[in-house]
Order: C-alpha cells, then structure tokens, then sequence
C-alpha cells in the first residue's frame, strides 16, 4: 500500500469519527453567508459562480462559493475552464482541523485514479498538514484555495496564506473533484455552486 493510499484508508476511518462528533453538536447554523460578488485573484477579475451549503448528515458544516473568470454551468465546463479560481469558505460549526484535511483527502481519493493520485502525495500530505496545523475551526472563521496559472494553489485560513503555493494545474483540478467529480461531497452543494449567484 502507498503512503497516498494509507491516507486515504485513515480519511475513510476519519469521516466516522467526525461524524459522529457532528452528530454531537446540534446547535442551529446560520443561513449562506454573504459572499463578495467579484474579486481579484492574479491579475485576473473573478466573478461569484455559485455559493451553497455543505450539509453532512443532518448538519451544516460550512458555506461554500466558486469564482471564475467566467459563468460555468457543469462540471466540465468548470474543469475545462482557464485561468485563476477561488473556493471561498465560511465554518458554520466547530470542524477540528486534522478531520477536514482527512475529508478533503477522501473527497480526492474517491474521484481520481490511484495512479494520477500518486503523482500528488506531496501535495495532498501538504493538504493535510496544513489544516491539521489549525487545532480546530469555529463557526465564523474562514478558509479559502486560490489558484493561479503557473503558481499553483495558496490555501488560506482566516486570510493569512498557509505557507507557499503547491501543486500544478492537474492537482487543483484534483480538489476541484472533492466538490465537483462524479462522487461530490455533496450533490446538492455541486448544483448551488453551478447554477449561478442567488441574492
């Protein structure tokens, strides 16, 4: 078994755990946040595509918005689609850090070949580490991945950027996947983040 591969078999492992610990807390979640209709990413203008909620069993865990620099609809339009992207995020609820890294990790694993996943274990163990390093998330905080042609994906947590760009093109398009591939995290989500900026 790869390194890779024993990740994911822990992200599997993981998603039990974290959502039993989701079970666990009930409090009610805000509704969508607000989310900046366009921003500036590497000289490029981005324009909100799509904002949704990401429920896990009966729970939200977070609020979610895709920018492109153009109105995408489908997945492969979106996975065809040039230039710089952002995945905007809000916590609705505490999320340890070492579970999202694992769950973003699952999420690739699940929509990618082994072998295309292999050229990446730098990359997805950086993923982890880099949330792993935040003990935890609480409702309110931030995250956010930023790609930029040629440089790569930033990773931000509360608007301060995680350390140096990683991975090419195929490696975001990889996490892209998580939310966007033919296993989504989750389908409703997937349709919210394509149908266009409601108010």
């Amino acid at each position: 078994m790869t390194h890779i591969q024993t990740l994911a078999s822990r992200a599997r492992s993981a998603t039990v755990i974290a959502g039993t610990a989701l079970c666990l807390q009930a409090a009610a979640a805000p509704t969508v946040n607000k989310f900046e209709p366009t921003a500036q990413l590497g000289g490029s203008a981005l324009q909100l595509n799509g904002k949704g909620t990401r429920v896990r069993l009966v729970f939200k865990a977070y609020d979610m918005g895709l920018y492109t620099t153009k109105r995408v609809s489908t997945a492969a339009e979106l996975f065809a689609l040039p230039g710089a992207k952002r995945l905007q995020f809000t916590a609705l609820r505490e999320l340890p850090g070492t579970d999202l890294g694992r769950l973003f990790l699952r999420g690739i694993s699940d929509n990618t070949p082994a072998a295309q996943l292999t050229r990446h274990t730098l990359s997805t163990t950086r993923l982890i580490e880099i949330f792993s390093g935040k003990p935890k998330l609480v409702a309110g905080d931030t995250f956010a991945m930023d790609f930029v042609p040629g440089k790569g994906t930033q990773f931000y947590i509360q608007g301060q950027p995680q350390g140096e760009p990683i991975g090419d093109d195929e490696f975001f398009t990889l996490v892209l996947r998580i939310w966007f591939g033919d296993s989504p995290a989750d389908t409703q989500l997937r349709a919210a983040l394509l149908e266009g900026p409601t108010t």
